[in-house]
């Protein structure tokens, strides 16, 4: 029978893992990486779907289509109900996200020798902040979406759990651990008793003394910095002509939001727009605007500000240049600049620290080790607010895009051993 696998179905990214006797591996996906972008690509030309790096290739190089990212994000909201166009027809979300998870599915039977019928797939603490009921149908939603795309037998774990799982593998002695998982969309965080002896029972719920997450990642930082930086430049807060209007300011959040990008290409939006650049007071700024949706480059535009948002990793200046059909200039972007933009984020991701410690009825002293996993957490602000909540725990970096996916691998072969 083909392995169980544990699947990591992320914001910006995915991973799938499985284990056999020689311990958890991840497979293969796409041109032998093991982490692809959870995007989709609705190609014009051909009416061919793509997926993973091959959707982003042919976004990039201007084919004309539809392209789409961040689906996770949609689950548990009103906008998973609503349908998105491509060129000869309408697609509900529900479908979509069943799309990738079939892709998935078949590029690792690949491996396999066949298409996996069972799996644990990952989850957040919370998909959806403060509404239970919210919360549960985005679960049942993913389920559904999972047995269309052919899985049989399906399990939930909690992403923290699994990435805590996978930190477990390489302990050689009791300790309390605190597991940091800050993604595309998420950011969850659990408080794990792990040791060499423990991670060979079965049952670790007494292990786990406190988890929790909030729904903020890589792609709210993204859209913080695009309106912070970027968005200033096509209009927003742009005054109009009528004393005491501004232009509307949710083209440009939807502009900076990657799974909200396609609906501002909706005719009727630019319509709208035409109808402000005719009252603008900065006409200029609203034609920068109108051109990006005319010419489709939302995505692309926002593109520039996550590169510049993992520039600022690594150096202190980051220089944004926009396209020159849209506009003849660039923006800089310092990281002073990036952590002012997120800085009510990072308050609310240090909140959710205190109350994980609380809620396992722990001083930041008990915790002797942060496990960091998850693309955010390269982001030098994060870890400093990470490091600031514990501060006498060592900092130990995971694998970015598979900790969780290895995690829910170990987990997988456990649930459904024999």
């Amino acid at each position: 029978m083909t392995p169980a696998c544990g699947i990591d179905f992320g914001t910006s990214n995915s991973s799938v893992g499985v284990c056999d006797a020689n311990g958890p591996s991840l497979l293969p996906i796409q041109r032998g990486a093991t982490s692809v972008p959870t995007a989709l690509f609705f190609s014009f030309d051909d009416n061919s779907t793509t997926f993973g790096h091959e959707a982003l290739e042919r976004y990039f190089v201007r084919e004309p289509g539809r392209y789409l990212r961040a689906i996770k994000s949609v689950l548990g909201t009103k906008l998973f109900e609503e349908t998105t166009q491509t060129r000869l027809r309408r697609y509900k979300f529900g479908e979509i996200i069943a799309a990738f998870l079939r892709f998935l599915r078949t590029t690792s039977g690949q491996s396999l020798g066949a298409p996996p019928t069972r799996v644990v797939l990952g989850r957040p603490a919370f998909f959806v902040d403060d509404d239970p009921a919210a919360d549960a149908a985005a679960e049942r939603q993913l389920e559904a979406a999972a047995r269309a795309a052919g899985f049989k037998e399906i399990a939930f774990q909690f992403e923290p759990i699994a990435a805590a799982l996978d930190y477990e593998q390489n302990v050689n002695a009791e300790e309390i651990a605190l597991v940091a998982d800050i993604g595309g969309g998420t950011s969850d965080f659990s408080v794990v008793r792990v040791s060499p002896e423990r991670a060979r029972a079965s049952d670790r719920r007494g292990d786990i003394l406190g988890f929790t997450g909030v729904h903020i990642g890589g792609t709210d930082f993204d859209r913080q910095l695009g309106m912070a930086r970027v968005m200033p430049a096509l209009g927003l807060r742009s005054p109009l002509r009528r004393e005491g209007l501004d232009t509307p300011s949710w083209y440009f959040f939807d502009l900076a939001t990657w799974h909200r990008i396609g609906f501002l290409y909706d005719q009727k939006v630019l319509t709208e727009v035409r109808a402000v650049l005719r009252e603008a007071q900065e006409p200029e700024k609203i034609e920068r605007l109108l051109r990006v949706l005319e010419q489709r480059k939302g995505h692309e535009l926002l593109a520039g500000v996550e590169a510049a948002k993992i520039e600022l990793s690594s150096i202190d200046r980051a220089t944004l240049n926009l396209d020159p059909d849209i506009a003849d200039m660039s923006v800089d972007i310092t990281r002073a600049d990036l952590d002012a933009a997120v800085a009510d984020s990072l308050k609310r991701i240090r909140a959710r620290i205190d109350d994980v410690l609380r809620l396992a009825g722990l001083t930041p002293e008990a915790v002797s080790a942060v496990f960091l996993t998850g693309g955010a957490t390269r982001m030098p602000s994060v870890r400093k607010t990470i490091a600031a909540a514990v501060p006498a725990a060592r900092l130990i970096a995971g694998d970015a895009f598979g900790s969780v996916a290895t995690g829910l691998a170990l987990d997988a072969a456990r649930r459904f051993a024999g």
